[in-house]
């Protein structure tokens, strides 16, 4: 990848023909690309790996164990909801030569170095970023055949040899009493590997492979552990080199985007309502507040109505929230109003507060139409004392979050759930808990990643509909 092209139509990426380059849906990465792509194509890809980093990183999350039949499901529905059809392919182990198997790995490939660029700023985002990229590599390794896998080892100069059958004979009753759940007929049909002891360390504290003059004898599916340590190896020297060479990488447009990646929302975009409910009544909004709203807006309505003020990072937060569940302008600027006036005259509202309603709906000012806060957006905001607005899960302390639990109904297994979850700093995954027992146990469709995905979808569940 080019780090010191100024042209500005375009970016240096990739040729067009590169079919040869893209023969299999396993890489090492270890061939940056070259050529010239779109900046359209380059945020599009950037996008879509985070989409799947967060969907692998979801996944474990929701319980299921990581390289399991049930964690591999989880991935694909998931990545069939965002529409990632292409890194669904690349999971099927076919080793397909079509225009979509091609066109799959050649987003798959450019879409790694892009990622490289955002994630490798800091040793945070770069074990985040070696950790979901592990597990992607394994996903599509352990599904490949032979023939495959072959193919792979040589064109990445990887030499992994099978012992002869004599040897393996010779060694054939510490094969059966050392390797880890293979039985004497898997054993005869499937080939060994002799490696140096070193490489598979996970392997021989766990006892699951016989070992001998500081040789290894792994079979066949447990060649990943090597292929992966020396994976994690190159990806990490990589990263490292990428952020030093950063400074080169002049272009305005792409440094903006790259160094907000990591932060970047996903999902569904709530700038509007959704079509299939209409107008939110103001009216609703306490009974709403109770059974649908997220923990953070509850919290900002709660102390809306207790103190008829809020700061302006908590108006915003929470009344773009308003606007994309439906809220129109003119009921916001009555509901407002009617909170504020119990303070103030109707004057000073309509002096300090009435114009920055107006703005968030774009109707005032640049007219910009402002999207509702991601939970992302919102775990990074600032807080400070006296603030209401933030990630509750993030910024408040275990005693108040214990509390606020124990008032909204939620079990002493739920709380203790919750706030081992908060403990490792999985906020939104706390949040996804706090809705399952809130919901009488039924999760959401995925992680919870945005205030207005939760109300939605609490809505949805309950089968209740807003009035037209």
């Amino acid at each position: 990848m080019d780090f010191t092209a100024r042209k500005r139509k375009s970016l240096r990426l990739i040729p067009n023909n590169s079919n040869s380059q893209y023969s299999l849906d396993l890489s090492m990465y270890n061939i940056p690309p070259i050529g010239e792509t779109s900046l359209e194509e380059f945020e599009t890809l950037a996008i879509e790996r985070l989409q799947l980093m967060r969907v692998l990183e979801q996944a474990a999350s929701k319980g299921h164990k990581i390289n399991s039949e049930e964690w591999k499901k989880c991935i694909k529905e998931d990545l069939n909801k965002l529409d990632l059809k292409k890194f669904v392919r690349l999971m099927n182990g076919l080793d397909g030569q079509t225009e979509l198997d091609i066109n799959a790995r050649r987003a798959d490939h450019l879409s790694h170095f892009i990622l490289r660029l955002a994630y490798c700023r800091s040793e945070e985002l770069r074990r985040w970023f070696i950790n979901r990229e592990l597990e992607w590599f394994r996903l599509r390794f352990m599904v490949q055949n032979q023939t495959t896998l072959n193919r792979f080892f040589e064109s990445n100069k990887l030499i992994y040899s099978p012992i002869s059958d004599p040897e393996k004979n010779a060694i054939f009753n510490e094969l059966l009493m050392s390797t880890f759940n293979m039985s004497d007929v898997n054993i005869k049909s499937s080939n060994f590997f002799k490696v140096p002891f070193s490489e598979v360390c996970s392997l021989i504290r766990s006892r699951r492979v016989f070992v001998k003059l500081g040789y290894a004898y792994i079979p066949t599916n447990e060649l990943i552990v090597c292929v992966q340590a020396k994976f994690r190896a190159n990806l990490s020297e990589a990263l490292n080199v990428a952020n030093h060479r950063l400074p080169s990488l002049d272009d305005d447009r792409i440094n903006t985007f790259l160094l907000n990646l990591n932060h970047s929302y996903t999902g569904k975009d709530y700038t509007s309502p959704s079509s299939e409910r209409k107008e939110m009544d103001i009216a609703d909004l306490d009974l709403h507040s109770k059974k649908h709203y997220p923990l953070c807006m509850r919290h900002i309505h709660e102390t809306l109505r207790a103190t008829h003020h809020l700061k302006h990072k908590c108006r915003l937060q929470y009344g773009l929230f308003l606007k994309g569940i439906g809220l129109t302008l003119e009921d916001a600027m009555d509901f407002w109003r009617e909170e504020f006036t119990k303070l103030m005259d109707h004057n000073k509202f309509e002096k300090d507060y009435a114009y920055n309603i107006k703005h968030a709906y774009g109707k005032a000012g640049g007219m910009v139409n402002y999207s509702p806060y991601s939970c992302m957006k919102i775990i990074m905001d600032s807080v400070g004392a006296g603030d209401h607005h933030g990630c509750p899960f993030k910024h408040w302390d275990s005693h108040l979050m214990k509390q606020k639990l124990m008032d909204y109904g939620v079990s002493t297994e739920g709380i203790d759930a919750v706030l081992e979850l908060v403990k490792g700093g999985h906020f939104q995954i706390a949040c996804t808990k706090y809705f399952e027992y809130t919901h009488s146990m039924q999760p959401p469709s995925s992680v919870i990643n945005h205030p207005n995905q939760f109300f939605e979808e609490s809505i949805q569940m309950s089968g209740e509909k807003k009035k037209a």
